[in-house]
């Protein structure tokens, strides 16, 4: 017997761009060699010259988008809160809010729309459309 998540009925989600997801703390923005090369070309750069300047090598061949001092993402903008590169954001960035510890719970979940005003507001999201998003990275 399976139990249904408590999301079942899914979920709204519209990004108000603000910002609040790209930083706050700490963390890391996992990019691929493929996103490296999405973001510089969004960024008009060669994929070399934006891994010099936004990309570190965290542990083996993991990579990470740099991250400013106070913990805001590299690519966003100071002045606007939006992202330098928005429509070309790693998959992190673009599953956000459905991440594995957002969703765990309904606490959880009200926890993120404390922080993201897109969150029960926009899109509503199917079960599907959660559960296709909602990847672990690390």
């Amino acid at each position: 017997m399976t139990t249904e998540p408590w999301y079942k009925d899914g979920l709204q989600f519209g990004c108000t761009q603000c910002g609040n997801c790209c930083g706050g703390g700490p963390g890391y923005v996992w990019v691929t060699p493929q996103d490296i090369e999405n973001l510089a070309k969004q960024l008009g750069l060669p994929a070399g010259a934006f891994e010099k300047a936004f990309v570190y090598t965290v542990r083996d061949d993991k990579k990470s988008l740099g991250e400013y001092p106070n913990g805001d993402c590299i690519l966003l903008d100071e002045k606007t809160r939006g992202c330098k590169a928005y429509e070309a954001r790693p998959l992190q960035c673009r599953t956000w809010p459905f991440w594995p510890q957002n969703v765990a719970t309904k606490n959880a979940w009200k926890a993120t729309a404390w922080r993201c005003p897109g969150c029960d507001h926009g899109k509503l999201y199917t079960l599907a459309e959660i559960e296709e998003r909602c990847v672990k990275f690390d």
